[in-house]
């Protein structure tokens, strides 16, 4: 068996264009979305995942702001320019890049954004939405590969297992519920986990976001099984890799995605819906 490719890129462009399409109308009405994107610091990482998502905007027809600072901005002065883009009435969501500089509190930071502008969707006000099942933005990355799931048929996932691997407040707990909330009988996998290929054999659908190059073996995979690979590693010869051994793992999964041109395109596609989104609550 060889796993059929899930293909982010092409998957993101036909999200990309139906977000273009919505802000198209939106602008028709006097309503043009607008995304700001503060950049603390010069992490070259962050540097290019902020550059990819100021270029999508601007082909989705949505306005962006970015506001870069060095990494000396103290928190008082990055609170209070979120304070002013909350009261910004042409910008309709925030996204400050992470990881921060060491010195400022990212979660103090992300709950200075007004709920209705978290379009990255950390904010407590939205992760509660979430965990009672009335989400209003749902974070980007495990959105995306919901969108995925959706678009090889596997909507409805009763009677399904899926094993999320990674905990992170950013992917894994929101993954495991949006698969809780898709019908599916949900594990979710950490450091702490005792016998991890145990549990990752028993997956439907496998979601690895760790972030520890090729860490998923294909003995750790169940035959057929849908393997969603979060994770983007830089290798030492400058190649980017995920969490799974894509090579071995895919003559294994039903299904796969890749590393580059899976989860990543997805995520920014995601960001773009959800600007598009709270600009269409905001207008009305």
């Amino acid at each position: 068996m060889t796993a059929q490719l899930i293909d982010g890129v092409a998957l993101a462009r036909h999200w990309r264009q139906r977000v273009a399409e919505r802000a198209a109308a939106l602008a028709a009405r006097g309503h043009r979305p607008g995304l700001a994107v503060i950049l603390v610091g010069d992490d070259p990482a962050s540097q290019v995942y902020v550059r990819n998502k100021v270029k999508a905007c601007g082909e989705a027809g949505i306005h962006s702001v970015l506001e870069a600072y060095p990494a000396s901005l103290t928190e008082d002065e990055l609170l209070a320019r979120i304070a002013a883009l909350n009261a910004d009435s042409a910008i309709h969501g925030i996204l400050v890049q992470l990881p921060l500089p060491a010195h400022l509190n990212a979660q103090r930071v992300i709950e200075a954004i007004a709920p209705e502008k978290d379009v990255d969707g950390f904010h407590v006000a939205n992760a509660g939405a979430l965990l009672v099942g009335q989400p209003a933005f749902r974070p980007c990355t495990p959105y995306g590969c919901m969108k995925m799931l959706e678009h090889i048929g596997r909507t409805d996932l009763r009677g399904q297992h899926a094993v999320v691997v990674g905990r992170s407040n950013i992917v894994g707990k929101p993954m495991a519920l949006l698969l809780l909330q898709a019908g599916a009988t949900v594990t979710i996998c950490h450091s702490g986990t005792a016998d991890l290929a145990h549990h990752t054999r028993q997956a439907d659908v496998l979601v690895a976001a760790v972030g520890k190059p090729r860490m998923i073996g294909a003995d750790m995979v169940k035959p057929g099984a849908v393997v969603l690979d979060v994770g983007i590693n830089r290798l030492p010869d400058g190649k980017l890799c995920g969490d799974v051994d894509f090579d071995a793992v895919r003559e294994v999964a039903g299904w796969i995605t890749p590393v580059p041109g899976g989860v990543g395109p997805m995520t920014i596609a995601m960001l773009l819906l959800n600007t598009v989104e709270a600009t269409e609550r905001t207008a009305g």
